[in-house]
């Protein structure tokens, strides 16, 4: 099993990091020998952006990239090599991860991880800073992670993850290369939930179409029957809206499905962290902690407070499925012969399509793009959700 495995659907992408992970071997194994680093090591940079929309798998390409740099296999990015278990793992001391729970990254994140690129890689070959939702810092907070990624030390490596490039500020754009990733093929994705997880080949197909090739949510939809009603609920409720009153008992169930998956998400991602940090600190449950630990736990407590992003993407990844809904509603009344993202609401889809016009179903597009921006701002998210709704009532 190879590192690149889950990186499905992006051929460009995966040859552009192989040969860059090739020639960070050769420079390390130069290095050793005193040899000068030759034109075919010069693929290989200190400071990348992998740029895609959700779902494309920038994190994932970022972390079989940094498990490839730290790999001690015959062949960068063996998948079998402690190098690369403990990077998957995100247990590896050389490879620095930073995401965020929050809105945004604080600075003082920032700060702390700057200081730790200046350190030599402890034990593996490369020390690498994944940066994931990097578009989350503010101007200020980038700035400060300018001067790191203008001059890193030797062997030093910035992994960089944002939607697109320019939601990097251009001086920090300027320094990186840029590898853009596309959202991979549902029959690719499916293709990889039957390898990998056993999933049978039409509920894969039909996860990933559901999931719009997001390889997370399309797992996690093929393997979870409450996930996949779930998802239903969101997206018919809204789409059989007739009256007012209706759009209001719409909105509150949107947001209050949204709530309790994204509590439920994480609960279970606390539970994990915290078994973790209690194995790494040799605590038993229970156990009372000595000074030393409480600075860790306290942390992570503070951690579990930071609800507010969980709930925003999950109302987001909730309209991205309502779009899903009117795109195959549109693709019905223009004739097309797509598939279907939705081929578990065929009746619905029908029934939206007849009684609606292309126009119509633009501006019921329209209104959900222009829900899901709103949701970024600090307005009253049960009033956003009401004005969407009532946007999706028809039109006399």
């Amino acid at each position: 099993m190879s590192v690149w495995d889950e990186v499905v659907g992006q051929e460009h992408a995966l040859a552009v990091l192989r040969q860059a992970a090739d020639a960070a071997r050769a420079i390390v194994d130069r290095a050793s020998q005193g040899i000068p680093v030759d034109d075919a090591a010069r693929s290989m940079t200190h400071a990348w952006l992998i740029t895609g929309p959700p779902g494309s798998g920038r994190s994932v390409a970022a972390m079989a990239f940094a498990a490839s740099l730290q790999c001690t296999g015959d062949v960068p990015g063996c998948g079998q090599c402690p190098g690369c278990v403990t990077t998957l793992a995100r247990t590896n001391g050389d490879v620095t991860i930073l995401s965020t729970e929050s809105t945004q990254i604080r600075i003082d994140e920032v700060r702390q991880i700057v200081v730790r690129a200046q350190t030599a890689p402890s034990q593996g070959r490369w020390r690498v800073i994944v940066i994931e939702d990097a578009d989350r810092m503010m101007e200020r907070t980038a700035n400060v992670l300018l001067k790191a990624v203008e001059e890193p030390p030797e062997r030093t490596v910035w992994l960089l993850c944002a939607p697109s490039a320019e939601d990097m500020i251009t001086t920090i754009r300027s320094r990186c290369r840029h590898l853009g990733l596309r959202i991979p093929d549902p029959h690719a994705v499916a293709d990889l939930l039957v390898r990998r997880d056993g999933v049978e080949p039409a509920d894969a197909l039909s996860a990933a179409r559901a999931a719009q090739s997001h390889i997370g949510l399309a797992r996690a939809l093929a393997k979870d029957p409450q996930m996949r009603q779930r998802r239903r609920s969101i997206i018919t409720a809204p789409a059989q809206v007739r009256s007012v009153g209706e759009a209001v008992f719409a909105a509150e169930d949107l947001h209050s499905i949204a709530k309790a998956q994204a509590e439920s998400q994480s609960e279970e991602r606390n539970a994990r962290e915290k078994a973790e940090l209690m194995r790494q600190l040799g605590m038993e449950e229970g156990q009372t902690p000595a000074s030393h630990q409480r600075a860790r736990i306290r942390e992570l407590d503070e951690q579990k407070r930071r609800s507010k992003r969980a709930i925003q993407d999950a109302l987001d990844r909730a309209l991205v499925d309502l779009l899903g809904i009117y795109r195959d509603v549109l693709m019905r009344q223009l004739g097309s012969d797509q598939e279907p993202i939705n081929d578990d609401c065929v009746d619905l889809i029908e029934e939206l399509a007849t009684r609606s016009t292309p126009q119509q179903t633009m501006t019921r597009v329209q209104a959900i793009e222009e829900a899901r921006k709103r949701l970024t701002t600090n307005m009253s998210v049960p009033l956003i959700l009401e004005a969407m709704t009532l946007s999706l009532r028809p039109q006399v």
